[in-house]
């Protein structure tokens, strides 16, 4: 069964678990696209320093969640976003920008075109959710792991590719 390692990123009240006595790191068996996989998903919070940058390290891919009715939380997106791209050394990692807090549309701060034209800009996948009514929260999830796996493959077709080469020299 494949392992998933996901990385929630944001700022604490954008609502990254709707329970707040849910763990920072829990595992959760699914089927996506017929296949049994775990993800293991860990929401850094930035308490302990060493964990979240440890955790963007070991991280396969990555979910940048604001809430869309607090703008400071969107204004912080590209910090997260540049923390990732630092720790990773600009290796193309799989991450989804989540506009939290969906069910709260009287409250909205930050428009739906807003979050698109920062997942544009930051070249990212983009979403809104809402962890309390669980809108959504599910197809974020299994986004990025449909471009973790697509990144995978993409490493053993390079892999392959490269065992074909030869090098004569005469």
């Amino acid at each position: 069964m494949m392992l998933y390692k996901l990385v929630i990123l944001g700022d604490r009240s954008v609502g990254k678990t709707y329970d707040p006595f849910t763990e920072e790191s829990y595992r959760k068996q699914v089927i996506i696209d017929d296949n049994p996989c775990v993800l293991e998903i860990l929401d850094a919070g930035a308490e302990d320093i060493f964990l979240y940058y440890q955790w963007i390290r070991d991280g396969e891919g990555f979910l940048i969640m604001y809430s869309i009715s607090s703008r400071s939380t969107f204004e912080r997106v590209e910090q997260f976003h540049d923390q990732i791209i630092r720790v990773k050394e600009n290796e193309p990692v799989p991450i989804m920008l989540v506009g939290n807090k969906c069910d709260k549309i009287t409250e909205r701060e930050v428009s739906r075109e807003e979050g698109m034209d920062m997942a544009r800009k930051l070249r990212c996948d983009f979403i809104e959710s809402s962890a309390k009514t669980a809108v959504n929260v599910e197809r974020a999830f299994y986004g990025v792991v449909k471009m973790i796996r697509q990144n995978r493959e993409g490493g053993k077709d390079s892999r392959r590719n490269r065992k074909k080469v030869r090098c004569v020299i005469l």
